[in-house]
């Protein structure tokens, strides 16, 4: 990424002075393990190179002047770090108050106000959290600007996902702003979203691709079902509860869930957790497959995983599924699933370098004819967390 434009573009909007410092927060993708994260269970995510930039220059007053390249219409939204009131259109600018709200919670003050510039190359609405890249290069800019140098890059996913809960309300695991701090090139995460732990495990695909399809079915997760899908598992661990010693949805396998889910008299909230317990024990059996060299077992628990969150957590849509439902009939495809919260979004899928061209060329022409569009295909690498640039 050639940053001189971008920072020629900064000087344009905020004027002449100090040279601004650069950073850099992924996006994600989910190779397996999808709503876990707020069960308490097992995610797989990645970082990629795609992702949001911030430029950043220090105020001596108290404003928050903000712009974004990417709504480049809005012009320069001022605030003030003293008055960090969400805006009541939804507007971007939330993710960033946010934060800084969550910080000013914890008692991490900002000392001054700062111009920040941002510019971001995930697609919108695409599943591949774009808001989470955006709150992690914000904990990641207030941290470095003000030297809170205790303040960890676990801690800057945790103050993240409070803002997005408590700020903006969405009521989203820990996995997208873990993902998008604590990333690894070439590796993916396989983290216990209860107990925070987590593993950097190599991603080594040879010959394969990682093929991200955009459907181009946008959400809105905040109006969607996907708080809706929390609270059916609460539910669900509620009336487990009062019989089981669990913490969360995350402590149950497939055989525990089978023999009590008789305690689940609502037949949705049984379906929900159904999928909680087995995308869980699916997360955990495909790390043992990358372990043992078996991408092929991998690719086959990516499809039962869609299987699940198509039938059971109800977060597909028609368009989707004809996109996993094409890839599988092909040759080369190891696993292709839904991937993201849901309700569009994109596909993820592993295929084979050779098939690449077929598995693009199948998939634009089945979903044109169904839809008199064309999907978008993102062949992405897996990259580091966020960062400061050089």
């Amino acid at each position: 990424m050639d940053i001189k434009p971008i920072k020629e573009k900064f000087t344009q909007i905020f004027g002449e002075g100090e040279e601004p410092a650069v950073y850099f927060a992924p996006g994600r993708v989910n190779l397996i393990g999808e709503h876990t994260d707020y069960n308490g269970g097992h995610v797989f995510p990645c970082a990629l190179t795609i992702g949001t930039y911030g430029l950043v220059r220090r105020r001596s007053d108290d404003d928050l002047r903000l712009y974004s390249e990417n709504f480049s219409s809005d012009g320069v939204i001022v605030s003030s770090i003293k008055d960090l009131s969400p805006a009541e259109d939804g507007s971007w600018t939330n993710y960033v108050k946010g934060v800084v709200w969550a910080f000013q919670k914890y008692g991490y003050s900002a000392g001054h106000g700062l111009d920040i510039m941002l510019y971001g190359n995930i697609p919108s609405g695409a599943g591949l959290s774009s808001s989470a890249s955006l709150e992690v290069l914000t904990g990641t800019i207030l941290r470095d600007v003000f030297g809170m140098k205790e303040i960890t890059d676990t801690r800057i996913a945790l103050l993240g996902q409070y803002a997005e809960n408590h700020y903006i309300g969405m009521k989203c695991g820990i996995m997208d702003q873990f993902a998008s701090a604590i990333g690894k090139a070439n590796h993916a995460i396989f983290l216990d979203a209860y107990s925070l732990e987590y593993e950097l495990v190599p991603i080594e695909l040879g010959d394969i691709s990682l093929i991200i399809t955009n459907s181009g079915v946008t959400h809105s997760l905040v109006s969607s079902a996907y708080n809706d899908r929390r609270m059916e598992c609460e539910r669900g661990l509620d009336m487990l509860q009062k019989v089981l010693d669990i913490n969360s949805l995350g402590d149950l396998n497939n055989e525990q869930f089978e023999r009590y889910q008789v305690l689940i008299s609502d037949e949705i909230v049984r379906k929900r957790v159904k999928h909680a317990v087995s995308e869980n024990r699916r997360t955990v059996h495909a790390l043992d497959a990358l372990h043992n060299g078996d991408i092929r077992e991998f690719g086959r628990l990516m499809n039962k995983s869609h299987l699940s969150l198509r039938d059971d957590y109800e977060v597909s849509c028609e368009e989707i599924d004809l996109l996993v439902k094409t890839a599988w009939e092909l040759p080369g495809v190891i696993g292709s699933r839904i991937t993201g919260g849901g309700f569009g979004g994109c596909t993820v899928s592993l295929v084979k370098k050779r098939n690449r061209n077929l598995f693009k060329n199948k998939l634009t022409a089945c979903y044109q004819e169904a839809y008199g569009r064309k999907p978008e295909f993102y062949e992405v690498e897996i990259g580091d967390g966020a960062g400061k640039l050089e």
